[in-house]
């Protein structure tokens, strides 16, 4: 078995890239379809709008009627019908013919422009013009909003309110997506009791449970939190065994170091195989990473700061790429708001704050509940190095 022989970051990755995990799609209601992200690219069926529409509230006309048309010597051309909104137009017009027609509907036959009721005056059954119109006055040709054919989104694009209209305008009631990954979530440890029960002396609220739970959600995953497995090899099996069965991922957090009382590595090598078993960062490096009937199990430290980071840093890309979002990372480039010491051959991930346009570092240590609640993300700091200086540039990897 595997303990706690640290490899470094990039081998870890490497571990997680292989295993057999593959993006599934499936085809959701559009109603269903918010947050989802696409699967394939998206082509217009139709033209929008489908057919030549008046975008103003008057009267459809031939043009070339219209040419001779001034304030002297008006044109007045007979009134044949009317035309509102949703109706299929029968008329078709002939040379000095008009149709009054509404806002969205469809232009009638021969008629290429729209003349506005302010531009106009109603005599009888005609209608007296005082300006010529020139074609396209008036009107939206079909497919000038979205012609036919047109890639409307792209594979990946997360669906927010706005795609759904776009899908709607032109008519999908279903689309293709990404089949959110599954994960279930396990806390351990005696000493954690759930929010909202009574804690005895010695004894914490579970954090890491919520926070990985709502973290997948973010990220676009199903996330189901199956409890707290107490330290004792059966309890922490019985967890391990149902989140294999219902989920695709397992992620414990805790019990992953190399005390008495942590089983995480002894079970997954029992029921399949420990892939890794420390990694060369800090915080984080007593990490867990095994692999049971080709599902990933993930056994996260019990701090905080190092079970976020570490999940940042190893789960999230990995539920990225099965929700094709591969790659989507937040980082930005910030200078140090002030000098921080560093270990000389120790990698370490600091937590910072971005504030006042700087990256604050927070010194707190990842035992500290508010490391992470304070921090936007983290800060690497290479092995090698053992000072970053007030005002040196550093990326912040943002969580979430």
């Amino acid at each position: 078995m595997a303990f706690l022989k640290v490899v470094p970051l990039e081998k870890a990755l490497e571990v997680i890239d292989s295993f057999p995990l593959k993006p599934e799609i499936e085809t959701v209601l559009l109603s269903e379809a918010l947050g989802r992200v696409l699967a394939e690219d998206v082509t217009s069926p139709i033209n929008v709008p489908p057919f030549d529409r008046a975008t103003v509230d008057g009267y459809a006309v031939r043009a070339e009627d219209t040419f001779m048309a001034s304030e002297s010597e008006p044109v007045k051309l007979k009134v044949v019908g009317e035309i509102n909104a949703g109706d299929t137009p029968a008329v078709e017009l002939k040379p000095g013919e008009s149709v009054y027609i509404s806002t969205g509907a469809p232009l009638p036959k021969n008629a290429n422009a729209v003349i506005q009721f302010e531009d106009v005056e109603g005599e009888g059954d005609e209608v007296v013009i005082y300006k010529p119109a020139y074609p396209g006055l008036g009107v939206m040709k079909a497919g000038a909003d979205i012609p036919k054919g047109k890639i409307l989104l792209k594979r990946g694009t997360r669906l927010t309110f706005k795609e759904t209209a776009l899908l709607s305008a032109v008519g999908f009631s279903e689309v293709k997506v990404f089949r959110k990954p599954r994960v279930a979530v396990i806390s351990t440890g005696n000493e954690v009791v759930l929010p909202g029960e009574e804690l005895k002396p010695g004894q914490i609220y579970d954090i890491n449970g919520r926070a990985i739970t709502d973290a997948v959600r973010e990220l676009g995953g199903e996330a189901l939190f199956l409890g707290i497995a107490r330290d004792d090899r059966e309890s922490l099996k019985e967890l391990i065994e149902k989140g294999i069965e219902c989920c695709d991922i397992v992620i414990l957090s805790g019990g992953a170091s190399g005390g008495i009382r942590d089983l995480t590595s002894s079970i997954i090598e029992e029921l399949g195989e420990v892939k890794v078993h420390g990694i060369a960062i800090q915080p984080g490096k007593p990490t867990i990473i095994g692999l049971i009937n080709g599902k990933p199990v993930f056994g996260l430290p019990g701090y905080p700061t190092s079970c976020l980071t570490n999940f940042t840093l190893l789960v999230a890309p990995l539920l990225r790429k099965l929700i094709g979002r591969e790659g989507e990372v937040r980082k930005v480039k910030k200078r140090l708001a002030h000098k921080v010491f560093s270990v000389k051959g120790r990698r370490q991930f600091l937590p910072v704050r971005v504030e006042g346009g700087k990256a604050v570092p927070i010194l707190k240590g990842s035992g500290a509940v508010t490391s992470f609640i304070d921090a936007d993300g983290f800060t690497e700091v290479p092995e090698n190095t053992e000072i970053l200086e007030a005002e040196e540039e550093v990326e912040v990897t943002f969580f979430g």
